[in-house]
């Protein structure tokens, strides 16, 4: 899938002034620091669509994004952030559930993952979420420039084992780097695949 055009709509905290219509929506989600909004320029061919950041935390909304006027990129926040204090974490957390379990709109969930790392606790149990509310996700892990490939490989394969000690079948995966542009046209046409379906 070609991206034409790609442009900001609307940033809210608030699920129900999330935009009117029936566009199907593609969110993106993950820890805090993972590379979110990297990857969103990358995928949109746009270096400053998304706001990047060295600090983590930094995205506290639902960021709409209208792709070739056909289908939104939502960016989510970050979930996970360990410096944010209890009350900024709850509130984060319920923009989050409300937008991932209400939002009719919303078609696949990618949630995103460093390859670098481990499996890490916050990525399964967040997963282990989606899975009880029937959420339909794909997982993405970035930053595969970063790592050899044996090694990048490795760390794919664990979370993947890891999942399949709960998981009968597991989500689609995809591997990127928002440096390489890898993965761009697998992520791409995979929502070109559902948008057809719709």
């Amino acid at each position: 899938m070609e991206i034409s055009s790609a442009r900001f709509v609307v940033s809210n905290s608030d699920v129900s002034k999330c935009p009117a219509g029936t566009l199907p929506e593609y969110a993106f989600i993950g820890r805090s620091n993972v590379g979110k909004s990297s990857l969103i320029n990358m995928l949109t061919g746009r270096s400053k669509l998304a706001m990047t950041s060295a600090t983590p935390g930094k995205t506290m909304l639902i960021n709409h994004f209208l792709i070739n006027e056909k289908w939104y990129l939502v960016d989510l926040p970050g979930y996970g952030y360990a410096r944010r204090g209890r009350k900024e974490q709850e509130h984060i957390r319920r923009i989050i559930e409300s937008y991932v379990l209400r939002r009719m709109q919303m078609t696949c969930l990618f949630v995103l993952l460093d390859s670098r790392l481990e499996p890490q606790a916050i990525d399964l149990q967040f997963i282990e979420w989606l899975g009880e509310n029937s959420v339909p996700f794909a997982m993405i892990f970035t930053k595969a420039d970063k790592m050899k490939k044996g090694g990048l490989r490795t760390n794919v394969e664990r979370f993947l084992a890891k999942l399949g000690e709960q998981w009968e079948e597991l989500p689609p995966y995809f591997v990127t780097s928002s440096e390489t542009r890898l993965g761009r046209e697998d992520v791409l046409d995979y929502i070109g695949q559902i948008n057809a379906k719709l």
